[in-house]
């Protein structure tokens, strides 16, 4: 088995990952389809095409003779809202339309997330439950579905998957605010008591989702399923495991959660500080889905948990520092900057 893959995101966090993960299943016709140039080690070993999913043509040219598509890429919420959605929503529909008129893609696999369900009022949520986006990144979500679903109606198999936040190597962005504080030896604030559960992601485990639903029958592939850790506890718990990996002797401190919210959002309109609206309303909720219908239908069985996860990823950090220490920007690969919240570090 060879089929030629399209990763569209290649260059990004997931994308790098997934094609790491589809080399080790024995699969060496790959193309990456990113606008940032691909930067890795594997650049000698795939295909490359630096190109934009919103111009039709550059997607029509990828998607020649191609068996399988991933397609992970995405404007993040910190993009403008301009580029969020003609990225999630129109780039998405040159894709799916780019595939159907190839005539030789077989399986489409969306990655989604779970920001489609907005701040939910009961846990753990399931698939069928209400589509609510917060903000344009959420909203976008959910339209990209749509033309997924327009898609897999024409007869392709088309899954979607939702995934919770996922870490692990090559993963920075607001996850490179937080080992900073570790590996400097400081306590870490936290939104709230912390005592809400918030499920996290391992990268491997999402990628050997995306392999199943690339693999598994149609007839139970074609569907759409959330993706997240099997074993979590609390945020306190989660991240003090990693804090105590850091061997500092730091702690977790809770704070009140109304008015640090309310802080948070004045200082994110002044444009001081890297945590935008999705990150600071939701950290002191519970945010967990159930993965029962993965596993049942999938066979998908996570590795590893939140408190690993989170180790895994501040390991990888510590290993890399040296590539990114003076590197900042928007995306997942690079450390997003603390803006004011390096002043508050001081005092902790």
């Amino acid at each position: 088995m060879n089929p030629k893959v399209l990763v569209t995101g290649g260059s990004g966090f997931l994308g790098i990952n997934l094609i790491r993960h589809l080399r080790k299943k024995g699969i060496t016709n790959i193309t990456s389809l990113d606008i940032v140039p691909f930067d890795y080690p594997e650049k000698a070993e795939i295909d490359i095409m630096v190109g934009d999913i919103r111009d039709p043509e550059c997607v029509k040219r990828a998607m020649q003779n191609v068996t399988w598509v991933i397609h992970t890429a995405a404007a993040l919420p910190l993009y403008t809202e301009d580029e969020i959605m003609t990225t999630d929503i129109d780039g998405t529909q040159n894709l799916a339309h780019a595939a159907k008129e190839a005539g030789t893609v077989e399986r489409f696999v969306h990655i989604s997330s779970t920001a489609v369900y907005g701040i939910p009022d009961h846990h753990p949520l399931r698939e069928e439950d209400k589509l609510d986006g917060v903000g344009p990144y959420g909203i976008a979500k959910i339209e990209a579905e749509k033309v997924c679903l327009e898609l897999r109606k024409s007869g392709m198999c088309v899954p979607i998957i939702r995934p919770k936040s996922f870490v692990g190597p090559e993963r920075l962005g607001v996850f490179a605010l937080f080992y900073d504080w570790a590996r400097d030896g400081k306590n870490f604030p936290m939104i709230g008591n912390g005592h809400n559960r918030y499920q996290l992601l391992d990268v491997e485990d999402l990628c050997e989702a995306t392999w199943l639903c690339l693999t598994k029958d149609a007839t139970v592939a074609n569907d759409t399923f959330n993706i997240g850790a099997r074993e979590f506890t609390t945020m306190r718990e989660d991240y003090q495991a990693v804090l105590d990996h850091a061997g500092h002797g730091k702690r977790i401190i809770g704070t009140p959660a109304k008015p640090i919210i309310w802080i948070l959002r004045i200082l994110e309109a002044m444009h001081l500080s890297p945590l935008y609206k999705w990150v600071y309303e939701t950290a002191c909720e519970d945010s967990f889905v159930s993965i029962e219908k993965a596993e049942r239908q999938l066979g998908f069985t996570p590795q590893f948990s939140n408190k690993q996860a989170l180790i895994r990823n501040y390991e990888w950090y510590l290993a890399n520092l040296p590539q990114f220490e003076n590197r900042s920007g928007i995306s997942h690969r690079v450390p997003w900057k603390q803006g004011i919240l390096r002043f508050f570090k001081i005092f902790f």
